[in-house]
């Protein structure tokens, strides 16, 4: 696991409650986003805990960054962050972090979240990830953004999941809604996933927003 922050004690006090948990370790710490990329590239880590506001390299760029230089299995990125509606926040989602979490998370709920990201579960409500996005992909102006993927390329199926996962619904809720099993709807979204080049569910919902799939209050 590599640290990230840009404040010393809040960076010590993260390695040290990480190396004290068992099955934990922390093989770096960074305290700006270019020393993160280097040493996400030399520690090749499982998990990045990044914190998003820092001077010079910030974590969206770092994040980006760490993603584009992964050769294999790229490392899962929890996003660091003071406020949730942040959009930093949701930049980094959008470039393929896995979540985020709020600094003032107690140490049982940040060692349950980087467990939940290693194991490329979602990590925080539907819900959660579809109030952020509705909060600032109207925001996005077409000449700042790259165009989306080809939605073209999913089944009705893969869109129908993909739609409903934007919407804020958990597997359970889409399986429900749809008649089809938990272990099918994980499929059809990992298929979108594959198809589209995302790495993460938030960045698939970013994309349902960004492409028009959904909108915002809709």
């Amino acid at each position: 696991m590599l640290v990230v922050d840009d404040q010393f004690l809040i960076r010590a006090g993260l390695v040290g409650l990480l190396d004290a948990a068992p099955g934990f370790e922390v093989v770096g710490e960074a305290g700006d986003g270019e020393q993160a990329v280097r040493l996400a590239a030399e520690t090749r880590p499982d998990v990045i805990l990044m914190d998003i506001r820092m001077p010079g390299v910030n974590g969206i760029e770092a994040t980006e960054r760490i993603l584009a230089q992964a050769t294999d299995r790229p490392p899962r990125i929890l996003v660091l962050t003071t406020f949730d509606l942040d959009e930093y926040v949701y930049g980094a989602l959008r470039a393929g972090a896995s979540g985020f979490l709020l600094k003032d998370s107690g140490p049982e709920r940040l060692l349950a979240a980087v467990t939940a990201v290693d194991g490329g579960d979602a990590l925080f409500a539907p819900s959660v990830t579809r109030r952020l996005v509705e909060a600032f992909a109207r925001q996005q102006e077409p000449a700042d953004t790259a165009p989306p993927p080809d939605l073209g390329v999913l089944t009705s199926r893969e869109m129908e999941v993909l739609k409903l996962t934007a919407r804020g619904l958990s597997n359970l809720e889409i399986a429900d809604r749809l008649y089809i099993s938990e272990a099918t709807v994980k499929t059809h979204l990992n298929r979108t996933m594959t198809k589209l080049d995302l790495g993460s569910r938030a960045q698939a919902v970013v994309l349902a927003y960004e492409s028009g799939l959904v909108t915002p209050g809709g």
